[in-house]
């Protein structure tokens, strides 16, 4: 194990427990509003949410409510060290077990977003972001990006931030990072 490794496991561990205790349904419940006052401003864009695991605050109620004007993608893993593919979704799809136990929808037809709704374990003040350490995010983003402008808005509790985190040249930046207390641009 690397130094850095090391380092980023340290700091996942800590921002897992910063986000475990954050979690909670009121606090997901303010998140929405905010993540759906950002993503209103790209209606008719194609944009890509996820589907929560864990304690991830939740997307859900800002993806439905996208629905009625967007197209909405929920990320599709191919394998390890390869971008994610993003699955056409309706808040009413079938949806089946997907890898990492994230759902997805049971019939796969894929789009490109413009928007992408990232989760993450943590993120601080300059738009650097912390993932579980796949690099399925960095990957994507880092091809979407070189096909067009894609816009990557984070979306976590207020209590995931951290300073000085351990971040290599390949990590993609966000945005901006929406929370259950404000929009934070990059």
């Amino acid at each position: 194990m690397t130094d850095l490794t090391a380092v980023k496991a340290d700091a996942r561990k800590a921002a897992f427990a910063r986000r475990k205790e954050a979690h909670c349904e009121a606090r997901s419940a303010l998140g929405v509003a905010h993540l759906i006052s950002v993503l209103s401003e790209h209606k008719g864009k194609p944009i890509s949410g996820y589907m929560p695991i864990r304690t991830e605050i939740n997307p859900l109620p800002a993806m439905a409510a996208m629905a009625a004007w967007s197209t909405i993608g929920v990320p599709y893993i191919q394998g390890e060290d390869q971008p994610l593919k993003f699955a056409n979704w309706r808040p009413d799809s079938d949806m089946v077990n997907g890898p990492f136990g994230a759902q997805i929808p049971a019939s796969l037809e894929f789009i490109t977003p413009e928007v992408v709704v990232v989760p993450l374990v943590a993120f601080d003040s300059k738009g650097g972001r912390l993932g579980y350490g796949g690099g399925f995010y960095d990957r994507t983003l880092e091809g979407l990006r070189a096909e067009r402008p894609t816009l990557a808005i984070g979306y976590a509790y207020t209590a995931q931030q951290a300073d000085n985190l351990p971040l290599e040249s390949t990590d993609q930046p966000l945005d901006a990072i929406v929370t259950d207390e404000g929009v934070i641009w990059f």
